[in-house]
């Protein structure tokens, strides 16, 4: 049996708050919340030396419950990319749980013409099994509604791009009203993100190397996002992007991003250590030695 400890902070169906905690039992405390008809508005949680999987099966037995907030227990890790080939290693190396692209990524690659880059989204969506963000280049509300239903009948992992103006954020809205999860982009204020939260996007994607490259704290930006979704329990996931090293990634995860990314390089860059290099080949001369 996995030791676990869980503390759960919500509100019921009829505003009343509650505290449960459960210690080495989790169905109890998974049973306990859908009988007292806790509604997703959820204020924390903690879990200690839990089993990830077996928590994950839980939520699916629970008919999604748990989904509105399970990103609190781990960051995602999406790759900025439109290459098959970084992709595939990513996905190789079990951590990788979706996928960003853009229009600049497609033309990096040669991927041009719309049924080329339509075709390459669904060539990104067989290798990974997370979301597969696809972007939208209209600028007005018809248009950016007619692309991205397009780009969402692709495949069932496809998250619409979006704009942060005026007419993506009307699209966000209209999305969000018909399950179609949206992205949206080129976040560069708290006030952009807070809009973005309102119109239901699933995913606000802050730009913080941007900011960085015109000597403004990025990832400051991505605190004052975190504090203002916390304050009102927003749904939106934070997806840092525009990340330029590997301390980004670290500092993103300090401050309580949902999601991050990057390049392949920032990603296996946080193997790296060169004491880990040093211990490695010295076990491996000791061995050597002694067989």
């Amino acid at each position: 049996m996995y030791h676990h400890f869980v503390c759960i902070f919500g509100i019921n169906y009829k505003n009343t708050i509650f505290i449960h905690c459960c210690k080495n039992n989790l169905e109890d405390s998974v049973l306990f919340l859908i009988k007292n008809n806790v509604d997703y508005q959820i204020h924390g949680l903690d879990v200690f030396n839990l089993n990830y999987k077996t928590f994950l099966n839980w939520t699916n037995k629970s008919g999604g419950f748990y989904r509105k907030f399970i990103q609190t227990i781990y960051m995602k890790f999406f790759i900025d990319t439109a290459n098959l080939d970084q992709i595939k290693e990513a996905q190789d190396l079990g951590i990788l749980d979706g996928v960003t692209t853009n229009p600049s990524l497609m033309a990096k690659e040669g991927i041009t013409g719309k049924s080329n880059i339509l075709q390459h989204y669904k060539n990104i969506c067989e290798i990974v099994d997370g979301d597969v963000s696809a972007e939208v280049i209209a600028t007005d509300f018809e248009n950016m509604v007619k692309e991205g239903e397009e780009l969402a009948s692709l495949h069932n992992q496809i998250v619409v791009k979006l704009p942060m103006i005026k007419d993506g954020v009307k699209a966000a809205k209209y999305f969000s009203n018909n399950g179609i999860k949206t992205n949206v982009t080129l976040v560069f204020s708290a006030g952009q993100a807070l809009l973005a939260a309102k119109a239901g996007a699933t995913y606000v994607s802050p730009f913080l190397g941007r900011l960085d490259d015109i000597s403004t704290d990025g990832l400051n930006l991505i605190s004052e996002i975190r504090e203002i979704y916390d304050n009102f329990n927003f749904d939106t996931q934070i997806l840092a992007a525009s990340i330029r090293h590997t301390m980004h990634i670290i500092d993103c995860a300090k401050i309580g991003a949902d999601v991050i990314t990057s390049p392949l390089s920032s990603i296996t860059g946080l193997l790296k250590h060169p004491l880990t290099d040093i211990g490695l080949d010295k076990f491996l001369k000791d061995h050597k030695k002694g067989n």
